[in-house]
C-alpha cells in the first residue's frame, strides 16, 4: 500500500473535467502529450486504426473524435516512449521482477527484443526470431500427442491473426483453444444458441436512438465501455426510461458529463443516466428478472380476463417460440418472499421496473458480467432472453438483446474460428479449402486446461496476447502448474505477469500494436475486427513501430507454423503474410458470412454480419426461439451462514482487464491502493470493524484448500447486506477453478462466498 493512499468520497459526475484531466496525465505519465494527442485524432477514424480496447461499436465508424478516456489511456499505453529493452532484462531477474506490481511491471515500457529465458542468469535474454521459432518448433515436434499442447487467444487479436492461429494449430492437430472469452462471456456464446439460436446481441447502435426502454444489468459502462455513455445519455435525454441493476451505485449509472457537450462542460451540469438503480444483491439478479416476467404473467392474465389487450405479445410467442407454457407454470409457482430475499430488492421496485418495460414499445436488454460471470451464467443470459421474447423485443428497430463484450476483437476472434468446440460444418469446409484433416475432438477451455495443467498432461503454453497468468482463477494452483510446464510462450507488448510465472523454457515475443504501421512485402497492411453488434471494419495503424525488431502476429504464427510443421505443411504461410487480403479471402472460403470481404471492408463502416436471430430467424433445433426455464432462484450455491459475504471481482476505473493504469479507481473514491475490500457499514458493524481496518478474505471452500488473501484494507460503500466486492487478478485467489458454470465453464468470479477474519497483524496488535 503506498504512504499516499486515501479513500475519499468521489462527488463529480463520470465524464467530463474529470475523465480530460486523467486523458492529458495518461499522455504525459508515458512522455507522449504531442505523439499521444495526434495518435488519438486517427483513433476509430475510417482510415485509422480501431481503439485497442473495449468492443463497443463506433458511430457508422466514422465520427471526427470518438473516443473515449479508457481509450484514450489503452492507446498512451501501447503509444509510449518508454522501451524495455534487453538491458532492462539484464539489470533485473525474474525473481525480482515478481515482487514488482503489475502496474510497476507494465510501465516499463514497450518490449523490443524477442527474449528467451536463461535459467542459470534467472534473467530473460535477447534472441534471434529464427532460434525463438526453432524453439517453439522443436518443443511442438517432441510431444507425443498434439493435445498436450495448449494455445490461448487474447480478445485483441485480429480477424486475420485468429484465423491464421487456428489454421496453424488444427494442422498441428488440436483443438485446444483456450481463450480469453471463456472467463468473460461465454455463458453468452452458449446460452443465447439455445433461447434465440446465436450466441452473439441482436441490436445494432441505431437501436439505441429508437429505444423507449433500456434495461442495464450486471453492467458498469463508465469504466468497462465509457463510449457507450454517449449513447445513453442521447437516450436518457430523449425521454427513455433506464432502469440499471448492479450492487454498485455506479457513477457512470447516475450521471454523466459529455465532455463534448460545450454547455455540460461550461456549466459542470450533467445529465441523468439511470431512471432507477436497483441496488440487486451479488447473485440476485436473475431473482429479480423472474420477478418482472412474473409481473408481466400476471398483468397479462388479469388483462384478458377483463378482455382487455394483453401485455404479452402473442403473436411474437405464437409464430417464433416454443415453451411458454414451462416458463408462465414455473414463474406461478415462484413465490415473492423468495424473490425478495434472494434479489435483495422489495417487490414494489421490482413491479416498477417491470411496469416501465412493459410500456414500451422497443426496449433493450443491457447486460455484462454481472450477469455471465456466476455459476448459471448461461442460464442467467437465458432468462434475459425469456424476458426480452416475452414482449417480443428481438428482431424489432430500436429493441433486442445487448450482451456487452470486452476487448476489441473478442467476437471476431470466435467468429473466424477461435472455439475448442468447432461444429462439423466449419471443419468440412476447413478441409475443403486447405486440403489437411483436423482434429474432431472437443478440445480444452481455460478450465480445462488448467485442470489438465495441474494432472501434469500439459507441457506447453504458447499465448497469443493477453495475461494469462493474471487472470485465471485459482492464482496459486494455477500458476503452479503454468510453471511445471516445459515451455511458455508470450505474444506480447508490453512486460506482465505471465511472463513471470514461466515454463523451464519461456520465450516473450514482441508484436506490433494495434497504433503502429504493419508493413509487409506487398506493402503496408490493414487487420479487420469485429465490434460488440458484429459490425466488422478495417484497422490499420499510423505510428512508427515502438523497434524495428517487432513482428506482426500474422507474421509470428507463420513463423511458428513453419517451423513446426516444416514441409508437411498444406498451408501458403508466406502468401498469406505479405499480403493480408489473402487471408481475408481464405477466410471468405472457410466462412460464407464474409462474402466479399475484401470488398466491404473498404467500405466506410464496414459491415454487419447480421445475426439472424435480428431477422427472426432462430437457427435451433426446433427452428424457434426457445423459452427456457430457471429452476429456482440462485445463481451461485448458496451458504446461508450469517458471516458469509458473497465476493464480486471487480474493475477499477484505471484498469482495462488485466492492465493496470494507475493504483487509483476515481469514481469509487480510492486512491494509490488495491488492496481493498468494499462492503457496507451494516456488515463491518456486525463484525465489530470500522472503515480502515486491515483483513483478510477466505473463501468458503468445499474441497478442502484454503485460499486466502491477507491484509486487505475494509472500506465502507453503499452496497446490499450479504455482499462485498474487490479487484481483480488482486481477489482471484478466491476464485475456486471448480467454482464455474457447468454449461459455458466461465468462472463464478462474480459470486464467491467469503468470510471475512482480522488480519494476523491487526490481530496480534489488538491482544497485545
Amino acid at each position: 500500500m503506498s504512504d499516499r493512499a486515501a479513500v475519499h468520497p468521489y462527488h463529480h459526475p463520470a465524464g467530463g473535467w474529470g475523465a480530460l484531466k486523467a486523458v492529458g496525465e495518461h499522455l504525459v505519465e508515458q512522455h507522449i502529450p504531442v505523439k499521444g494527442a495526434a495518435t488519438l485524432r486517427c483513433m476509430n477514424q475510417p482510415s485509422g486504426f480501431d481503439c485497442p480496447g473495449c468492443a463497443w461499436p463506433d458511430p457508422k465508424h466514422t465520427s471526427s473524435f470518438e473516443f473515449c478516456e479508457n481509450g484514450a489511456k489503452a492507446v498512451a499505453w501501447e503509444a509510449t516512449s518508454k522501451r524495455c529493452t534487453p538491458d532492462f532484462f539484464a539489470q533485473h531477474s525474474v525473481t525480482e521482477l515478481a515482487s514488482w506490481s503489475d502496474y510497476e511491471l507494465e510501465m516499463v515500457g514497450r518490449l523490443t527484443h524477442p527474449m528467451a529465458y536463461d535459467a542459470v542468469t534467472d534473467r530473460y535474454a535477447p534472441v534471434s526470431w529464427d532460434k525463438a521459432f526453432a524453439m517453439i518448433g522443436a518443443h511442438l515436434a517432441a510431444l507425443p500427442d498434439p493435445d498436450m499442447a495448449e494455445f490461448y487467444t487474447s480478445g485483441r487479436t485480429s480477424n486475420e491473426a485468429a484465423f491464421l492461429y487456428q489454421l496453424f494449430v488444427r494442422e498441428y492437430g488440436t483443438n485446444n483453444f483456450p481463450d480469453c472469452s471463456n472467463m468473460c462471456h461465454e455463458a453468452t456464446s452458449v446460452g443465447l444458441p439455445q433461447s434465440i439460436g446465436v450466441g452473439k446481441g441482436t441490436v445494432v447502435l441505431e437501436d439505441f436512438e429508437k429505444a423507449d426502454c433500456i434495461l442495464i444489468f450486471g453492467q458498469n459502462p463508465g469504466t468497462n465501455s465509457p463510449r457507450m455513455m454517449t449513447d445513453l445519455r442521447e437516450a436518457s435525454r430523449r425521454g427513455a426510461a433506464i432502469i440499471s441493476f448492479n450492487p454498485f451505485r455506479e457513477r457512470a449509472l447516475e450521471r454523466f458529463q459529455h465532455p463534448q457537450s460545450p454547455v455540460e462542460m461550461a456549466t459542470l451540469s450533467s445529465t441523468q443516466i439511470s431512471s432507477k438503480l436497483y441496488q440487486v444483491r451479488v447473485g440476485g439478479d436473475a431473482a429479480a428478472i423472474k420477478g418482472m416476467m412474473k409481473v408481466l404473467v400476471e398483468a397479462d392474465e388479469a388483462a384478458r380476463a377483463n378482455g382487455l389487450p394483453g401485455v404479452l405479445d402473442w403473436d411474437f410467442i405464437r409464430e417464433h417460440t416454443l415453451g411458454i407454457e414451462a416458463l408462465v407454470s414455473d414463474l406461478a409457482a415462484t413465490r415473492w418472499e423468495d424473490i425478495e430475499r434472494t434479489s435483495g430488492l422489495a417487490r414494489q421496485e421490482i413491479e416498477y421496473a417491470a411496469q416501465v418495460y412493459m410500456k414500451a414499445e422497443r426496449a433493450i436488454v443491457v447486460y455484462g458480467m454481472g450477469i455471465t460471470q456466476h455459476r448459471r451464467g448461461a442460464q442467467n443470459v437465458q432468462q434475459l432472453a425469456n424476458l426480452a421474447m416475452l414482449r417480443g423485443h428481438i428482431g424489432r428497430d430500436g429493441a433486442g438483446i445487448c450482451p456487452v463484450r470486452g476487448h476489441s476483437n473478442v467476437q471476431g476472434d470466435r467468429t473466424v474460428g477461435i472455439t475448442e468446440i468447432p461444429s462439423p460444418d466449419f471443419l468440412e469446409r476447413l478441409e475443403r479449402r486447405f486440403g489437411f484433416k483436423p482434429p474432431r475432438e472437443h478440445g480444452h477451455n481455460v478450465v480445462t486446461a488448467l485442470e489438465a495443467m495441474i494432472r501434469g498432461e500439459v507441457k506447453v503454453f504458447v499465448a497469443m496476447g493477453g495475461n494469462f497468468a493474471a487472470a485465471i482463477p485459482d492464482l496459486p494452483r494455477t500458476q503452479k502448474a503454468l510453471g511445471n510446464l516445459d515451455l511458455t510462450v508470450q505474444i506480447s507488448t508490453k512486460l506482465n505477469r505471465s511472463h513471470l510465472i514461466h515454463g523451464r523454457d519461456a520465450l516473450i515475443l514482441p508484436c506490433l500494436g494495434r497504433t503502429e504501421i504493419d508493413i509487409q512485402a506487398s506493402g503496408p497492411q490493414s487487420i479487420t475486427v469485429e465490434d460488440s453488434m458484429s459490425m466488422v471494419h478495417a484497422s490499420a495503424g499510423r505510428n512508427k513501430p515502438a523497434s524495428e525488431h517487432l513482428l506482426s502476429e500474422p507474421a509470428i504464427v507463420a513463423g511458428m507454423a513453419r517451423a513446426t510443421l516444416g514441409n508437411r505443411s498444406v498451408v501458403e504461410w508466406e502468401s498469406f503474410v505479405s499480403e493480408y487480403d489473402r487471408i481475408r479471402d481464405a477466410i471468405e472460403d472457410v466462412f460464407p458470412i464474409f462474402w466479399d470481404y475484401n470488398e466491404r471492408i473498404r467500405l466506410p463502416g464496414g459491415f454487419h454480419l447480421i445475426p439472424n436471430a435480428r431477422q427472426r430467424i432462430w437457427d435451433t433445433p426446433s427452428g424457434k426461439a426457445q423459452f427456457l426455464v430457471y429452476d429456482g432462484l440462485h445463481e451461485d450455491r448458496r451458504n446461508d451462514d450469517v458471516e458469509t459475504l458473497w465476493l464480486s471481482t471487480i474493475r477499477s476505473h484505471d484498469q482495462y482487464n488485466t492492465t493496470v493504469y494507475s493504483m487509483s479507481d476515481r469514481y469509487r473514491g480510492v486512491y494509490n491502493q488495491r488492496d481493498v475490500v468494499f462492503l457496507n457499514k451494516s456488515e463491518l458493524d456486525k463484525r465489530g470493524l470500522q472503515d480502515g481496518d486491515r483483513i483478510d478474505l477466505v473463501t468458503q471452500s468445499t474441497d478442502g484448500i484454503e485460499r486466502r488473501v491477507r491484509n486487505f484494507r475494509a472500506v465502507g460503500y453503499s452496497l446490499p447486506n450479504g455482499c462485498c466486492a474487490a479487484y481483480y487478478p488482486e481477489a482471484n485467489p478466491l476464485v475456486p477453478l471448480y467454482a464455474h458454470d457447468p454449461m459455458s465453464f466461465t468462472p463464478s468470479s462474480k459470486g464467491i462466498p467469503v468470510r471475512i477474519e482480522r488480519s494476523a497483524a491487526v490481530a496480534e496488535m489488538v491482544s497485545a
